[in-house]
């Protein structure tokens, strides 16, 4: 099942994935081609739910050769509010106690495989260690993002005074659980060029908001727009893991599209759109009418401005194939990063071992200052040191030299000449917003698109997502802002799937990010902007350390390194609504953080 279409020439559009073949010639034999009327099917005969392709979530049970069933402890052996990685034989499990009551899962995280043990247990659900995803103990279901699937549930019970767990082998060993999702019973009601939900950009927020729809029996048409070449991927490996190839770090295979009809148009630019008429324009002139509309462009990176920006061998990160490609030409070569940002510092600490040299350019004084504070900032600076970066403080490049049109020297306002064969730009980016100036769709003078606590933006049935918006924030009073974070793009997105269906679902979730360098990854959580102290416990030196960020005498963010699972922890407390002060963390005793939860 499944295959591509093209939309009638003159026009032509790649798509990537599309409908299933046997929709597809009703498609082609609509009498009219015209689409039916627009109308939302969220309950009753619409939940189009194909059991026979969930074996694990509708019944874990129902083949007996795939059981397994063992003793895992004595229930005294757990007090309430712990938990314990067991082993089954066949595979591990978590075993949590809270409330009087044992519940098992899958022990891993399903986003990057982190131990769920050794992260936090609050109020029926545990958060990772890692990158703060939230599974609920009770269904096993993701709360909290980063990562699409949620977790494999398994079955406890007690006898004479055992615990024992029944459950899956197959879920022991894949140690994700896919939600059940509806299927689109509806596209015979639709031209090529309407659907119900279209959702511009395919990056996280795009995906979970196509995902959640039809996790909520959603059963109309959803089609996303690209302007990549590929399906929906991991973006930030694309500084973290450079030679990872487009299939490697791929967010779902093809046939996850194919399977739950989300169909996904490729190499699409976005040109416009028109609210009266509830059509998006792209750049080749192709127009898409909608009932719904998701806007999750992102952000694009900014340019240097400089003479000479135009030669060869200078390059943003934007796609797999950048980062591939800065690979190669690094290898045993001179490389100039320009600009100390999460991408800049990712790039050169990925790039050391590789490259004959790496220099790194910042305005700053240190890395990330205004974001960290001096101290860590300093820290960080000195670990890349040890690794043989060099940095170029407090200038900026004046000029990129070429020989035979490619870079052959970076000149830096100081004076300073670098010798360069590659150079990677990570100055910063600006929301990708401009084809909505003339939309009627509220946008602020920065660029970003204001959306409200549902996602929506100023016009109905209009919603926005990720990099590209400033929402309020919970954690700091619903202040208006941006959040250029991973996981917040997956929660916008799913906030938004939740209220186009009408929900009135708020968002609230507090941000959490992570960089990762030389195999250590500093974890941070809250919102610091505007922070006027850093208390810090523990020792920079070490890189051993949890920096606390306050503002006026309340804690707003907190980030640590090789300090597990602070960050969570404090995530949790954050969520939880409890304020935290300054003096609580100036003592440095923590254990109101690190005990077994809230």
């Amino acid at each position: 099942m499944g295959g591509c279409f093209s939309k009638p020439k003159p026009v032509e559009v790649k798509i990537e994935v599309v409908i299933p073949e046997k929709e597809r010639s009703k498609e082609e034999m609509s009498p009219n081609g015209k689409a039916s009327p627009l109308v939302y099917k969220v309950n009753g005969t619409a939940r189009h739910y194909h059991l026979e392709e969930h074996p694990i979530a509708s019944n874990p049970y129902h083949n007996p050769k795939d059981v397994v069933e063992a003793s895992v402890c004595h229930v005294k052996d757990l007090e309430n509010g712990q938990m314990r990685e067991v082993d089954l034989g066949c595979g591990k499990a978590l075993l949590i106690k809270e409330g009087g009551e044992f519940y098992a899962m899958g022990h891993k995280c399903p986003h990057y495989g982190a131990p769920l043990v050794k992260g936090v247990l609050s109020k029926g659900r545990v958060r990772c260690p890692w990158h703060g995803a939230c599974f609920n103990i009770g269904t096993g279901d993701i709360e909290d993002f980063p990562g699409l699937d949620s977790l494999p549930r398994f079955q406890v019970k007690i006898e004479k005074e055992k615990v024992y767990i029944r459950a899956s082998k197959q879920a022991l060993q894949t140690q994700r659980r896919t939600k059940m999702m509806a299927k689109c019973i509806s596209l015979s009601n639709y031209n090529l060029s309407s659907t119900n939900v279209l959702i511009i950009g395919a990056g996280a927020a795009g995906l979970v908001c196509a995902e959640t729809l039809r996790q909520e029996g959603f059963s109309d048409r959803i089609v996303m727009c690209t302007m990549d070449r590929h399906l929906p991927y991991d973006r930030p490996k694309l500084s973290k893991s450079m030679d990872s190839h487009p299939e490697q770090i791929a967010l779902r295979p093809k046939e996850f599209f194919r399977t739950y009809d989300i169909e996904v148009l490729t190499e699409m630019q976005a040109a416009a759109v028109d609210i009266k008429n509830k059509t998006a324009v792209f750049k080749d002139g192709f127009k898409m009418e909608y009932n719904k509309l998701l806007i999750a462009t992102g952000n694009t990176p900014k340019a240097l401005s400089c003479k000479g920006k135009e030669v060869e061998n200078v390059f943003n990160i934007r796609t797999p194939e950048d980062a591939n490609r800065v690979v190669k030409l690094a290898t045993s070569k001179n490389v100039v990063i320009v600009g100390a940002s999460f991408l800049g510092m990712e790039v050169a600490a990925y790039l050391t071992e590789r490259a004959h040299s790496v220099s790194v350019v910042e305005l700053e004084e240190v890395p990330f200052k205004k974001f960290f504070g001096e101290r860590v900032g300093r820290a960080v600076m000195k670990m890349f040191e040890s690794h043989r970066v060099k940095f170029y403080m407090q200038t900026e490049v004046s000029e990129l030299r070429e020989q035979e049109s490619k870079l052959k020297e970076v000149v830096l306002k100081s004076g300073k000449v670098l010798r360069a064969d590659v150079c990677v730009v990570g100055i910063g980016a600006v929301p990708a917003t401009g084809f909505l100036k003339q939309s009627g769709i509220n946008i602020d003078s920065k660029g970003f698109i204001v959306v409200n606590k549902m996602m929506q933006t100023n016009i109905p049935g209009v919603f926005a997502a990720g990099d590209a918006v400033t929402f309020p924030l919970a954690l700091r009073n619903n202040k208006k802002v941006n959040v250029p974070h991973w996981q917040m793009a997956h929660m916008h997105g799913r906030i938004a799937a939740l209220n186009m269906l009408a929900h009135g679902t708020e968002i609230s979730t507090v941000p959490y990010l992570w960089t990762a360098m030389f195999g250590k990854s500093i974890r941070y959580a809250g919102h610091g902007e505007g922070f006027d102290d850093v208390v810090i416990q523990g020792d920079l030196d070490e890189l051993k350390f949890v920096a606390f960020y306050t503002k006026s005498d309340e804690v707003v963010a907190v980030a640590s390194m090789n300090y597990d699972p602070i960050v969570s922890k404090v995530a949790e407390v954050l969520a939880a609504g409890r304020a935290i002060r300054k003096r609580d963390v100036e003592t440095g005793d923590m254990s109101w953080l690190t005990g077994k939860g809230s």
